[in-house]
């Protein structure tokens, strides 16, 4: 399958790129997709939360009341979870969610959404540009001749550009990120998925 070269005004460069049939052609595997996004979100999670146990809490050791004879519940010292004050039982502690997941089910997943963005013709390639200063106006006129202007937009370049991404950020629906930073995630939420034609043959060398 080949895919034509646009320009950033939207017109065709005369080039076309080939796609790798491994990874933008395969069977997608849609359980594989789910395993890999449900990681990817559950790891965006802090797990900070933390509360006082009955060995954190400020207190007293002393024993309270006798042990007998009083008529009420036998109490140890003040820090009894059962009292005001006192240390919570269970409580939450800071934990690492996410889990693991095989390298090669991450990089299967990564190739289905690939290739459903192809089946769905929701993925551009776009001659490589550059910008000499940050300017979201330009950044939004390419947008706009590449008619993805109202669409969740996912750039992928080659290497980091200041320029390109300081452009980008102010815009509610567009976002950039490098090969490396590329994941299963990000190609699902976008609906318009476009490759700078370098990042595009380092993606495929890198395969």
């Amino acid at each position: 399958m080949e895919l034509e070269v646009l320009d950033i005004s939207g017109k065709s460069t005369g080039k076309k790129i080939k796609l790798d049939k491994e990874i933008f052609g395969i069977e997608p595997n849609d359980h594989a997709i789910y395993l890999d996004v449900k990681q990817i979100l559950a790891r965006q999670r802090q797990g900070t939360s933390k509360s006082k146990e009955r060995g954190e809490v400020k207190g007293s050791t002393r024993k309270i009341k006798r042990q007998k004879g009083t008529g009420t519940a036998r109490f140890g010292d003040i820090k009894n979870p059962l009292f005001r004050g006192g240390g919570r039982v269970f409580g939450p502690r800071p934990r690492t969610y996410g889990g693991k997941l095989n390298r090669k089910v991450k990089d299967l997943a990564r190739r289905s959404a690939l290739t459903y963005k192809v089946q769905n013709n929701q993925m551009m390639v776009v001659e490589d540009f550059n910008m000499e200063t940050p300017r979201t106006s330009e950044f939004a006129s390419i947008q706009k001749n590449l008619k993805i202007n109202d669409k969740k937009s996912l750039l992928v370049i080659n290497d980091r550009n200041k320029n390109i991404y300081l452009s980008s950020r102010n815009l509610q629906n567009s976002k950039v990120i490098t090969v490396s930073e590329l994941n299963t995630y990000e190609i699902m939420k976008a609906s318009a998925l476009l490759f700078l034609e370098s990042s595009l043959d380092v993606l495929q060398k890198k395969a």
